[in-house]
Order: structure tokens, then C-alpha cells, then sequence
């Protein structure tokens, strides 16, 4: 099994204000991973756990929100590893705009 994608977001919300803003734009969670749509998620504690499929594959993924980041860790399949590094490009370019 690949290495998990790893990524860590600095913000300036608070916990309370990132998470309420996570989940205000669960939808835009798949937009990162191209051709994916969040097939499932469900909150633990103040981790968003949440499965996004792309390309006929299931991606499982969690944000862990704290006070000023968020640590979001990918689980690619193998097939999709070959994108990794697309995939975390993506991720640093998009994933502080779903904190606006």
C-alpha cells in the first residue's frame, strides 16, 4: 500500500469556525481529487471521515481540525498513487480556498 497523502493547513479560524466551515462545503471535498464525488463522511469527535470516489476507485480520507490547522491525510488506492503528486499539488493549491 502506498504511503497516505499528507497535508497540513494552516488557518486562523478556530476550531469551531474551520469545522463549521468544512462542513458547510462537504461537497467541494471531492473537487481535489479529479472526477471524485464524497460517496460518505461522517464527523468523529472534530475529524471529518469521508470516502471520495474517482475513477471507478474509493479514496478513504480524514481532516483532523484543530484550533489553527488542519491535518488532512489521503489514502490514494495503488492504481491512483501513480497521481500523487498531482493529487498534493492540487491539495496545496485548493484546499485552504474550502476555509473562505
Amino acid at each position: 500500500m502506498p504511503d497516505p497523502i499528507t497535508l497540513d493547513i494552516p488557518h486562523k479560524l478556530g476550531r469551531a469556525a474551520a469545522r463549521e466551515r468544512i462542513a458547510g462545503g462537504i461537497g467541494k471535498l471531492a473537487d481535489t481529487i479529479p472526477g471524485g464525488t464524497v460517496e460518505e463522511h461522517h464527523w468523529e469527535g472534530d475529524t471529518l471521515m469521508f470516502t471520495v470516489s474517482a475513477m471507478g476507485q474509493r479514496i478513504a480520507s480524514k481532516l483532523e481540525v484543530g484550533e489553527a490547522k488542519i491535518h488532512a491525510t489521503i489514502d490514494l488506492p495503488p492504481f491512483l498513487a501513480l497521481f500523487a503528486e498531482k493529487i498534493r499539488a492540487k491539495l496545496n493549491r485548493e484546499a485552504p480556498k474550502l476555509l473562505e
